[in-house]
């Protein structure tokens, strides 16, 4: 999907007059927690991580990037693992070589407890009429007049599709837009790999602190499916459930 605004990408969302791209949740650990419990997989979560970002990269063309925002839980366990940290690091590190460190934007998500020597954290950040948060907690200034846009990710938005006869059945990673205090809100899907993500119907939790959106009122949200060559959209939330 493409607007005169934004540009759907992968799992990313790209505003080419600002030359943004935005990435959600990597959970960078996950594959070291499932290896603390015993499960082994052939699988190393930051050389697959850097390869679909170097991709996404290389499609929108690397000059025209100015700016790379991690819309929070950039790491996945809620303490400090020494581990994620050297992860983490070299992400970044291997990210230097496209965009200037200044321009590598670090949103504070609920996973993200450790501190970065030559990184900080930053609750929400805007540039011109778009915010760029988290999406487990609602900042006033980016309910100001002049934005427009707002981008979150932290929910993990995904949509199970089937055939006509409801026989054979695949989840995707999906995107999530629509209308929210008068603002266009677009939720991003977490970029990792290991998991399709959630229906919002599987484990939303609607008490109070969780997400800025309810359930209810993503359920009007439409729905888009970005593929190979094409983003597709399958109307609403609602009626995918």
């Amino acid at each position: 999907m493409s607007t005169n605004d934004y540009t759907l990408v992968s799992k990313t969302i790209f505003f080419p007059k600002q030359g943004i791209l935005a990435i959600g949740d990597l959970h960078l650990g996950y594959e070291k927690m499932l290896h603390n419990k015993g499960i082994i997989l052939p699988f190393n979560q930051v050389e697959i991580t850097k390869k679909e970002i170097y991709s996404i990269i290389n499609c929108i063309e690397k000059d025209k990037i100015k700016k790379i925002i991690f819309l929070g839980d950039i790491k996945h366990n809620f303490g400090f693992e020494k581990s994620e940290e050297f992860d983490l690091n070299e992400l970044l590190e291997f990210l230097e070589k496209y965009v200037q460190r200044k321009n590598i934007i670090l949103i504070r998500g609920n996973h993200d407890k450790i501190s970065l020597s030559d990184y900080g954290y930053k609750d929400c950040y805007i540039e011109g009429n778009i915010a760029f948060i988290h999406g487990d907690k609602l900042y006033r200034k980016i309910l100001e007049k002049e934005i427009k846009i707002i981008v979150m990710s932290h929910i993990h938005p995904a949509v199970v599709i089937s055939d006509g006869v409801k026989i054979k059945k695949e989840k995707f990673k999906c995107f999530l837009i629509g209308k929210f205090k008068g603002k266009k809100l677009v939720i991003i899907p977490s970029f990792f790999p290991l998991v399709h993500g959630s229906e919002i119907n599987e484990n939303y939790k609607n008490k109070p602190g969780f997400s800025i959106i309810t359930k209810k009122q993503m359920l009007n949200f439409r729905t888009y499916v970005v593929g190979k060559n094409k983003v597709y959209e399958f109307g609403r939330y609602n009626d995918l459930l």
